[in-house]
């Protein structure tokens, strides 16, 4: 059963601070069934997994709010509804991957699968290094009870404000490796960039760029 949400009751808004565990607990369930994750993170049994992923996922918010990544927040009145997590290329999030994070992720997640997030972000930092100062959309999770009514397009329209706000930035990314979620980037202006295959999973890194996004908004 869904709950419906007034687009205009809606705003759009950093995260804040006090929600950190609702945002994580959207993530958790939004990627709880994700191939790529579950390839790299998998262990002998779900329960490892789980753990795993939680792990992942505290660490990362941490990490961004560390490092003053936007982690935009989709509230109705006080609650949180739905979140995006978004880094700015050539920012201080690399620099905040010091050893203390790695050490950290090493300890909860493993060394191993640890070291092929590291080379994941690696890559797609590569393949989009001529787009210049970019952004990459890590994460997006909408609350379960609440899909189905759009509000995963109110973030992406949040995020092309963000692209729009900063004038040096070139556009946005992201990598997707289900059909759905390929389907609904590309409703929004993202294009195929490039195919991208960490271990067995296979998938795309769509780009929307700066001039898709003015040109929308016209």
């Amino acid at each position: 059963m869904t709950n419906p949400a007034s687009s205009a009751q809606l705003t759009v808004k950093h995260l804040l601070p006090e929600d950190s565990t609702v945002a994580a607990s959207l993530l958790y369930r939004a990627y709880h069934d994700d191939k790529l994750f579950k390839d790299v993170l998998g262990g002998s049994d779900a329960q490892t997994y789980e753990s795993r992923l939680r792990a992942l996922i505290r660490e990362e918010l941490s990490c961004f709010g560390q490092s003053a990544q936007p982690l935009i927040g989709l509230y109705q009145a006080q609650s949180l509804l739905a979140i995006a997590c978004v880094f700015e290329a050539q920012t201080e999030l690399q620099a905040s991957r010091r050893w203390d994070w790695r050490l950290r992720l090493m300890m909860s997640a493993g060394y191993l699968q640890t070291q092929q997030l590291i080379d994941k972000e690696k890559t797609i930092r590569e393949a989009l290094a001529d787009q210049g100062h970019y952004y990459f959309l890590s994460f997006i999770a909408v609350e379960p009870h609440y899909q189905g009514q759009g509000l995963g397009h109110h973030l992406l329209d949040a995020l092309d404000e963000l692209v729009k706000e900063n004038p040096i930035a070139s556009g946005l990314g992201v990598f997707v490796s289900e059909a759905d979620q390929n389907a609904f980037f590309r409703q929004h202006g993202y294009e195929k960039f490039q195919v991208l295959t960490f271990k067995s999973v296979q998938g795309e890194l769509l780009f929307k760029t700066r001039a898709a996004i003015m040109e929308k908004s016209l």
